[in-house]
């Protein structure tokens, strides 16, 4: 869960403007395909990471990206997501915000062994913070 402490670093991954999201963004039905959207309708520069897309039109690895990513939003299951993370260590991207149900706590001690900053909340919630900002 998001600790109220954790709030102002949730908004704080939103001053960073390269951003993958991993998980099912093609399919309408899941959150990972509505944090895409709404993502790039706030102006990130955003793509969609899917280890398992057979559409040949996402990146199926962090690697496939051709920008500097500054946070990964984890929208996708936790044993994939163990995966992604340890792509990431070696990426050195160190900003990660877990989607509710893509958490595990094996995600979290690496991401916290390894220097990852790994933060558990909503990129919708502190995208309607942040655009009430803007």
């Amino acid at each position: 869960m998001i600790k109220e402490g954790d709030l102002m670093q949730a908004q704080e991954l939103l001053n960073y403007k390269n951003w993958v999201v991993v998980g099912d963004v093609l399919n309408s039905s899941k959150y990972a395909h509505r944090i895409l959207n709404s993502l790039k309708a706030a102006d990130f520069n955003v793509e969609g990471v899917n280890p398992r897309d057979n559409t040949n039109t996402l990146h199926k690895s962090l690697k496939d990206v051709d920008y500097k990513i500054d946070v990964i939003d984890l929208c996708i299951n936790p044993l994939t997501g163990l995966n992604i993370m340890k792509e990431a260590l070696e990426l050195k991207i160190d900003k990660v915000l877990i989607q509710p149900g893509a958490e595990s706590e094996d995600i979290i001690e690496f991401c916290k062994n390894n220097g990852i900053t790994v933060i558990e909340g909503c990129a919708l919630v502190e995208l309607s913070y942040y655009n009430r900002k803007v």
